[in-house]
């Protein structure tokens, strides 16, 4: 599916004024720059969008994965606007969407592992965006929550949004056949998934007559294998999945019905909203080991802390974003909080652990030295940190491994089985610092 419309205008006038990065940190306020601007004059709508499992080797525009699937909505939005090369996330979906809707590390809200809950006490971005604009967005989230365990009688509104409606665990056991919550109520659905979840992201925004923070988080493509309806996807008559098949053609068909349904919910938008609305797409963690793609193996990708677990694809385009192709900036999902409040009309640069890298949808720049990111599920404590040319990982029980990024990007050579040159030692100090900054 193509989609019709002048999708993405690239050239308007975005009133943005470059925003000071290297200011103090402080968990407890936002750093102001009294001189800046509001820089969203027009109020954009924001459209974000999760995919669950889709990692770079999935993804058209990357250089991973040999393979990709037919996603003509999604090549519409990356070829529009800018793509990110080195963002990162976690590696399991709770504590990526944690990190985003927190602007914090895990290890501070305990946000860490898949099934991990959040507490009442933190302020979602939905909340904040909402108390410092005075009510001037209305938020909502579809699709799937999971920052509640399995708590099947968790009420997302109850944290501050104005409208829920999807799946409260972490995935559904049959995409014809799962339980919906809306409004604090449960219903069972028949339609595919990811198709209903579109239905109500488009009814909800076309009922909306204020500025308006869609957060569409599909639960595809994460397993199980279901075949989507056949005119949603090119991957032919699939037979039933079952162990022993190949999966990638199954989880090529649920992203390009994922492609398909996106492409449904732009075209519904009328050409007045969609030309004052910016489009965010990422996935939340790295490509299941299934599925996997070269150069990643299905023991560096979803549910580690290598690349193929947490770099993972982002693009934005849309209204004010005036930069095309690829960044190579280091990003961090915490990022997305204060970027997106910042879009809302939320000046800052910096809360939390948020970083606003809103200066990019404009000029090249830098915003950060440092990428971290974290797991715990129980058995395996660990976190990870690098800058440009090098990668740290340590785990709690003292085991480390170190990784030229430059020379070495998909982390063959463990350069800690050797000994370390004088620079690479310096290296190593310097990544040391940084991380024990961060998790002081």
């Amino acid at each position: 599916m193509k989609i019709n419309k002048n999708l993405i205008k690239t050239f308007f006038i975005f009133s943005i004024i470059t925003l000071f990065i290297a200011c103090k940190k402080d968990d407890d306020t936002i750093q102001i720059d009294e001189s800046e601007e509001d820089i969203v004059n027009a109020q954009p709508n924001i459209l974000f969008i999760l995919a669950d499992d889709m990692g770079k080797d999935a993804t058209f525009g990357f250089s991973e994965g040999s393979i990709k699937p037919n996603t003509p909505n999604l090549n519409a939005i990356k070829n529009s606007g800018l793509s990110f090369n080195n963002f990162w996330v976690n590696p399991t979906c709770t504590p990526t969407r944690g990190s985003i809707i927190t602007g914090k590390y895990g290890f501070r809200t305990g946000l860490k592992w898949a099934g991990d809950q959040i507490t009442t006490s933190e302020k979602i971005l939905q909340k904040f965006i909402k108390e410092e604009t005075n009510n001037k967005y209305v938020s909502a989230i579809v699709g799937k929550w999971h920052l509640s365990g399995n708590n099947q009688s968790t009420n997302p509104e109850n944290f501050g949004l104005d409208y829920y409606a999807g799946i409260l665990s972490g995935a559904v056991q049959d995409y014809y056949n799962w339980r919906m919550s809306e409004d604090g109520s449960s219903s069972n659905e028949t339609t595919y998934a990811t198709e209903e979840l579109t239905n109500k992201a488009i009814g909800w925004i076309g009922s909306q007559e204020k500025p308006w923070f869609m957060w569409l988080a599909y639960n595809a493509p994460h397993t199980p294998f279901h075949i989507p309806p056949t005119n949603m996807h090119s991957q032919g008559a699939l037979p039933e999945y079952r162990a022993g098949l190949d999966a990638r053609p199954y989880y090529f068909a649920a992203i390009e019905a994922m492609d398909f349904q996106i492409g449904r919910l732009i075209e519904s938008i009328p050409e007045n909203k969609l030309e004052n609305t910016i489009i965010i797409f990422i996935g939340d963690n790295g490509t299941p080991n299934q599925a996997a793609q070269s150069p990643y193996t299905n023991q560096t990708v979803k549910g580690t802390l290598y690349q193929g677990g947490i770099n993972t694809p982002m693009f934005i385009s849309g209204y004010g974003v005036n930069r095309t192709g690829m960044d190579n900036n280091l990003i961090v999902s915490t990022d997305l909080y204060l970027t997106i409040a910042n879009l809302c009309g939320v000046q800052g640069t910096q809360i939390y652990d948020s970083k606003s890298f809103i200066p990019l949808l404009t000029s090249n720049t830098t915003i950060r030295d440092f990428q971290y990111s974290e797991m715990d599920n129980g058995t395996n404590d660990s976190w990870a940190i690098r800058n440009l040319n090098y990668k740290l990982i340590v785990n709690a029980n003292g085991n480390e491994e170190m990784y030229d990024m430059i020379s070495d990007p998909y982390e063959q050579n463990n350069l800690l089985l050797s000994n370390l040159s004088n620079d690479q030692q310096s290296a190593k100090n310097i990544l040391e610092l940084e991380l024990s900054a961060i998790r002081q």
